[in-house]
Parts: C-alpha cells; structure tokens; sequence
C-alpha cells in the first residue's frame, strides 16, 4: 500500500505492508541507517525518531511503529535533525562538546530524543531520556549535553513540519493485489466494521501488538489503526468522574491525572519510557489483560469503571470483573473497550512498582492501596495487585482482614497472613514466588507508613 508523508521535511510516498514498521523501511528503503535497531521492542530508545502531527511533535520508537499510522504526519530521523544545509542541532553540538558518545550506536536515538525535548520546552531530562540506554558513555556527560542547551533558540528547520502537517490526512492507498488495513475515523465507523470482522486485530499504540510482529513474526491478518478515531481520544469531566476514551495515550493520562491522583502519575512516569508512552493508550493496555501490567491494579483500586461497545450496544463493568483469567477477558468477539471512568476523589490512594530497574521496566509486584479510614477505623479497603496471578487481582482476604479494625502498626501486622490467602504467585525470571509475597506484605507495611507521613520513597529516603 501507498502511504503519504513528510520525511525530513520532504514529502514521500511509502510502498509498504500494512505491518511494516518505519525502522525497516528507513534503513532498507531509504538508507537512513542512522536510526538503529537494537532491541527492535521499544525498550533501548536506539531507533528513536520525531513525529509531528496537529496534535504537536513527540519521540516514538521507529521499531515498533507501522507505516500506516504514519499518513499525514511529518518524520525526523537523525539526519533531519540537522539542518538542510548540514547545520547540527545544538543536542548534536553539545554531545560533541560534552563527550557524550563513546561508541556512538546509541547516540542518534539520544540526540533525537533531546532534540524533541528542547522543542518541547522540556527540562526534565532524566525522564526524557529515560527510554534511551547506553551501554559504554554514562549518563552524566549526556545529561549534561541536555542541560547546555536549555534556553537555546530551536532551529528553523525543527519548525517547520507543525505548518505543514494537517487535521485531515490521507487514508493509506491499496496497492495492486492488496488490502488496505482499515483506518476508520469514528468508533461508530469503528462499530460497524469489527462486527463484521471479529478475528481482526485493532491497534491503537502498537506497543505490545509491534512485538507481536517484530519478535514473534505473527501475520496478523485483517488489521484496524485507530489512531484516526479521535472521539477516543478525548478526556471528560462527567460529575465526580473523569471519562477517559480508549485512545487516550499515557502522555495524555499522565497530564491530567497528576493533579487529582498524583501517585496514579507517579506510577505512570515509570509505565515504560516517555517514547512508550507516546503511543501507548489506556484502552490497549486494559485489553491486553496483562496480569503485569501496571494500569489495572491502580483502575481496580479506584474502583474504575470500564465501558466497552459492540456495534450500537454498550455494556458497563468494573475493571477488576474484565479479567476473568491468563489469557481470558471478558469481550465479546467484535467488542471492543470504548472507554474508562475514573473517580476523580481518592486521597488514601497509593501506588507502588517494584521493579529491578527504577525506570522502563516490567514490575516483579505492583501494588495499589486505597483504603477509607473515619475515626482511625478502617470503614472500606480496596487493594489491588498485578504480578501475583494469573490476572490483576484484588486481595480480598487482606481487605477483610483490615475493615473495620483500627488503622494501626498492629491491624497491619495481623493481616498479613492474610497474603497467603489471596495470592499464589509464579516463580519467573522477575521475581520468585516467596520474594513476591514478602514485598506484597512489605507494601501493606509501607502504605501505613506512607499515610503516616514517613518518607517511603527511594528517592526520598536517605541512608
């Protein structure tokens, strides 16, 4: 198929499948080998590229990110973040000038990331580069290279592509003996057209259905981006809830629920890399039904609720009954999850991923705590765990073991055989199944501590 867009500023028509991602189509059909492949997953940030469209300019992994979503949207890879004229990007300068690069393979992803930051205006480097990693340089002189470019004007030429892009791009054209992906612009089109194609695979962000492709080598058969489905992308005050569409990205989440919730954010900031969560949607990480992944035991702690649609009929459940086991959810073929209400009031809520990388790592255990507490009496408990099970579950037994019992060192310490009860967690490559249950009781200890005011932060806490 045929798709149409801005690479480096000028305008290119791509033959490409409709799983073929950006990075193997740069560098096999362009020659730009300036974008690396490296972990080919999202993980070390090598084939980071820029791309601008009406909604602004992020950093995304070219590894995982398919031709199709690319249509009407403007690409920078490394060679465009120089100037026309070869002039380098102040990141570019200043990694020379900073020793920034020993071996030089991660570098252009670095750079890239750099570059979209400074346009960005953003100065929080440690959390822009998290999804970066080298391997030979150390962070220290690339971090300083980020801070010399603070306040240095943006090259012309990292502008231009915002004038050029639109609010209505070109839909991807079929080639002679193909099939184009559908790439619907409404969740009604969205509707319609996954009732009669109930085997298809959709894809919102492709962070977890790219590695379908790129590590499993999956056909996946009849495909709909949704990326184009703007009404669900929209974030809602509704009451006392928000109402957040399936196509919102965690970017877009992280933004708004800092505020109201802002553990909920702080586990978000560590929910993959700053490139992953510019293309990671909340719907796609409910539906995935990871039992790790970090979304569901926060929803589920909330008390979230889930919407999904099939055709013109909609049905509502809490997020903790969509998970029925590993591997099992509770969608109808041809439904699809529309979008998540979030009660907008939960002061006592607190989120914690233990993990053995602080950032862009997979969590051994994470647990979510949000417990009312009148009079120092425990009145309701909603705890929630991923990592224990087979799925996202709540740990019921502690939960009774803790309501209606005074809020104290001494409750805490009572309900923790109640673990035992709840979970039978797996022994992995993350965490043994002993390990897991010590820190899911550490976690109940650390919650009391936390409402108590004590510092229980890594990075709060000093030696």
């Amino acid at each position: 198929m045929e798709i149409t867009f801005l690479l480096n500023g000028e305008t290119v028509c791509a033959e490409s499948g409709a799983t073929g991602t950006l990075l193997d189509w740069l560098r096999e059909e362009r020659g730009l080998c300036g974008t690396k492949e490296g972990c080919n997953e999202g993980d070390c940030g090598a084939c980071t590229v820029m791309v601008t469209d009406a909604d602004g300019s992020r950093a995304l992994n070219a590894c995982i990110l398919f031709m199709p979503q690319l249509a009407g949207k403007a690409v920078r890879t490394v060679e465009g973040i120089a100037g026309p004229q070869g002039q380098m990007h102040p990141a570019q300068e200043a990694m020379v000038a900073k020793h920034g690069s020993q071996c030089g393979f991660c570098t252009p992803g670095f750079v890239v990331s750099m570059a979209v930051a400074h346009l960005n205006g953003r100065h929080d480097h440690d959390d822009q580069l998290a999804g970066n990693l080298c391997r030979c340089t150390g962070y220290a002189p690339i971090v300083r290279a980020a801070e010399a470019i603070e306040g240095t004007p943006v090259p012309d030429w990292m502008l231009a592509d915002a004038g050029k892009v639109g609010l209505d791009p070109p839909t991807p054209e079929a080639s002679v003996g193909q099939d184009p992906p559908y790439c619907p612009t409404s969740s009604d089109a969205l509707a319609r057209w996954y009732l009669d194609n109930p085997d298809a695979t959709l894809i919102a962000g492709a962070t977890d259905v790219g590695l379908w492709v790129t590590k499993q080598f999956r056909n996946l058969g009849p495909v709909a981006f949704l990326n184009r489905c703007t009404d669900l992308q929209t974030i809602t005050e509704e009451g006392d809830v928000l109402r957040v569409g399936a196509g919102v990205t965690m970017t877009s989440l992280l933004e708004v629920i800092a505020a109201p919730h802002p553990s909920y954010a702080e586990l978000i900031r560590r929910y993959g890399s700053v490139q992953v969560r510019n293309a990671a949607t909340i719907g796609g990480s409910i539906a995935n039904g990871s039992p790790i992944g970090d979304n569901a035991p926060a929803l589920i702690a909330l008390g979230a609720t889930l919407h999904l649609r099939k055709g013109d009929t909609r049905r509502h459940l809490p997020v903790e009954a969509f998970f029925l086991d590993y591997g099992k959810q509770d969608r109808a073929p041809g439904e699809f999850v529309e979008a998540v209400t979030i009660p907008r009031t939960a002061q006592a809520l607190r989120c914690y991923k233990i993990s053995k990388r602080f950032d862009q790592d997979i969590s051994a255990v994470c647990g979510c705590f949000n417990l009312t507490i009148e009079g120092g009496m425990v009145q309701a408990a909603t705890i929630a765990f991923g990592g224990m099970a087979g799925t996202p579950k709540r740990a019921s037994f502690v939960e009774a073991a803790l309501v209606g019992k005074t809020w104290d060192a001494t409750t805490v310490e009572a309900a923790l055989p109640a673990f035992a009860e709840d979970f039978a967690p797996l022994t992995d490559m993350r965490a043994s199944a002993t390990y897991r249950l010590e820190v899911a009781r550490n976690l109940l200890r650390r919650y009391r501590a936390d409402l108590a005011g004590e510092l229980v932060s890594v990075l709060e806490v000093q030696p």
